[in-house]
């Protein structure tokens, strides 16, 4: 089994990774804090802040469309979604949430390259507030734990 012989600590180990971050703007005090704790998370982990591009987008339906131009770049270990949906009174939640999600994961895919989707989808303002530090050092985590064990099985 593949990661089975590397340890935790190997697998979160960020010292030899390029890590790219596109931020949605809307409902920037969140996508913010979600941001601030991603980047520390990869510090943390050891990976360089000069390793570490960071754009920033609209919405989160043009973060997608950043995704790619980074992926293209071929400069990347591994990037990262950050955006805050929230619901509204229409179905334009429904569209920005799904189209948004399954076209950052078509990226990954057709990049063969890890992408952590921390586009948060809440009902309401507090929901995505109780999320945005804790999913944003996740996303930095699971980053560098795919760019591992893609780097591993390649």
């Amino acid at each position: 089994m593949f990661g089975a012989e590397k340890g935790s600590a190997d697998k979160l180990d960020g010292k030899k990774l390029v890590i790219g971050i596109v931020q949605a703007r809307f409902n920037e005090s969140i996508t913010n804090a979600l941001a601030e704790a991603c980047k520390q998370e990869l510090i943390a982990l050891g990976v360089d802040n000069k390793h570490i591009t960071h754009v920033l987008v609209p919405g989160a339906l043009e973060v997608p469309c950043a995704l790619q131009a980074l992926a293209e770049s071929d400069k990347y270990d591994a990037l990262i979604a950050l955006g805050c949906i929230i619901r509204g009174e229409t179905y334009h939640f429904e569209l920005v949430a799904n189209e948004s999600g399954s076209a950052v994961t078509r990226l990954a895919l057709d990049y063969q390259l890890p992408i952590a989707n921390a586009i948060l989808t809440t009902e309401n303002l507090a929901q995505a507030q109780a999320r945005q530090i804790e999913k944003g050092r996740d996303a930095a985590r699971v980053a560098v734990e795919m760019a591992n064990l893609l780097d591993e099985i390649a």
